[in-house]
């Protein structure tokens, strides 16, 4: 049995596979960004006397130490430590724009944005003296 190429058929196969190739490469460009997220990079510590925030990048402050008393969140953007209703207005470039606000709980920490992140809400646990780094999506790597 021989089997006959039909060319328009072949050229008609290879573009549906280009054109769902090409979809989805599409996709994944777009949901990059659509979400228009500048860097940062913060180390929480809890220390003995309450939290420790270091800032690697993104952000006009390096250093902020608090201590949360009663379960009442701070926040937090890109200038330092703020309210949530008088976050700053001005806009610098060279910043990333973000705005969280940070909470000591019985087991840990829990952490909601409200601009600037890719996530809603992180929570986890951290014992004394011990160091977490968070970004723009989430837990990360503190290198």
């Amino acid at each position: 049995m021989k089997m006959k190429l039909d060319f328009n058929e072949l050229t008609a196969k290879l573009l549906v596979g280009l054109f769902i190739i090409m979809l989805g490469v599409e996709v994944v460009a777009q949901e990059r960004e659509s979400t228009g997220l500048k860097d940062f990079k913060i180390v929480i510590e809890k220390t003995d006397s309450g939290i420790k925030l270091k800032s690697i990048k993104g952000s006009a402050w390096s250093e902020l130490s608090f201590t949360i008393r009663n379960d009442k969140p701070q926040a937090i953007d890109e200038y330092g430590m703020t309210e949530l209703t008088s976050a700053s207005s001005d806009k610098d470039l060279k910043l990333a724009d973000f705005l969280f606000t940070i909470t000591e709980t019985e087991d840990g920490i829990e952490l909601k944005s409200t601009e600037g992140t890719y996530w809603t809400k992180l929570s986890f646990s951290v014992a004394q003296n011990q160091r977490k780094t968070i970004d723009q999506y989430g837990m990360c790597e503190s290198n």
